[in-house]
C-alpha cells in the first residue's frame, strides 16, 4: 500500500493522459467514422447517392482493416505514423494509430445505424424537394440520433481498452502505468488501482452516454 501511495503523483498523471488520448482519438476516430459510415449508407444500392463502384471500395477498406488485432494493428501502422506524427512510438503516435483503426470500427457501426431509419422519412424529404445535404442533416442524422450516441458511446469504451494496449508500444496512461509499475514491479495493488480507475471512467462515460441517448430518443 506505501508503494501505491508514494506513486499517487505518477497514478493521476497517467489517468490525465488516458482521457487526453481517448478523447483526441474518439474526436478524429468519430469523424472519420462519421465519413465513412455515411459514405457507405449514402453510396449502396437504392440510396440516395447510389455509387456501386465507390460503395464496393469503402466496404472492402473497412472490411479489410477491422478484423485486423489492434496489437498487430499497432505494428504495422508503425511506419504511418511515423511519416504522419515524426515518431512510431508516444502518445501522438498512438493517438493517430488509434483514431485511424477506430474510424473503420465507428464507421460500420454509424452505417448500421443510419439503416435504422424508416425509408419512408427519407423518401418523404425526397417528395417535398429536399436535396442530399439537407436530407442528411435535417432527416438522417437527426432520426439516428440515438442510436448513434449509443454507438460512439460503445467506441469510447473500445478506446479505452485500445489506449491501455497501446502501453506495450510506448504509450502513456494507465495501461503504461499498470506495466511499468504494477506488472513489472510484481505490485498487484499498484496494477489493480490502475484496473480500478479504468472501471470507474467507463461506468461513468456508460451512464452518461445511456442518459443522453434516452434524451435524444424522446425528444
Amino acid at each position: 500500500m506505501d508503494a501505491l501511495t508514494d506513486l499517487l503523483p505518477e497514478l493521476w498523471t497517467a489517468a490525465y493522459e488516458t482521457l487526453y488520448i481517448v478523447a483526441l482519438t474518439l474526436f478524429f476516430g468519430g469523424l472519420g467514422g462519421l465519413l465513412v459510415g455515411l459514405g457507405l449508407y449514402l453510396t449502396r444500392a437504392g440510396s440516395i447517392l447510389e455509387n456501386k463502384s465507390l460503395f464496393f471500395v469503402l466496404n472492402l477498406l473497412v472490411n479489410f482493416i477491422r478484423p485486423i488485432p489492434f496489437i498487430i494493428f499497432l505494428a504495422a501502422a508503425q511506419p504511418l505514423a511515423r511519416a504522419v506524427t515524426g515518431s512510431g512510438i508516444g502518445n501522438n503516435a498512438i493517438i493517430f494509430t488509434i483514431a485511424l483503426a477506430a474510424s473503420f470500427a465507428m464507421a460500420r457501426i454509424v452505417e448500421q445505424n443510419l439503416l435504422t431509419v424508416t425509408p419512408g422519412v427519407i423518401d418523404a424529404a425526397r417528395s417535398v424537394g429536399a436535396g442530399p445535404i439537407r436530407i442528411i442533416f435535417t432527416v438522417l442524422l437527426p432520426e439516428a440520433l440515438g442510436p448513434l450516441i449509443l454507438g460512439y458511446t460503445f467506441i469510447f469504451v473500445a478506446l479505452v481498452d485500445m489506449s491501455a494496449v497501446a502501453g506495450y508500444v510506448g504509450g502513456g496512461g494507465l495501461g503504461n502505468f499498470a506495466l511499468q509499475y504494477g506488472y513489472r514491479q510484481f505490485n498487484p495493488i499498484v496494477t489493480w488501482a490502475a484496473v480500478l480507475l479504468i472501471i470507474v471512467l467507463v461506468q461513468f462515460v456508460q451512464f452518461f452516454g445511456n442518459w443522453l441517448a434516452r434524451k435524444a430518443l424522446r425528444r
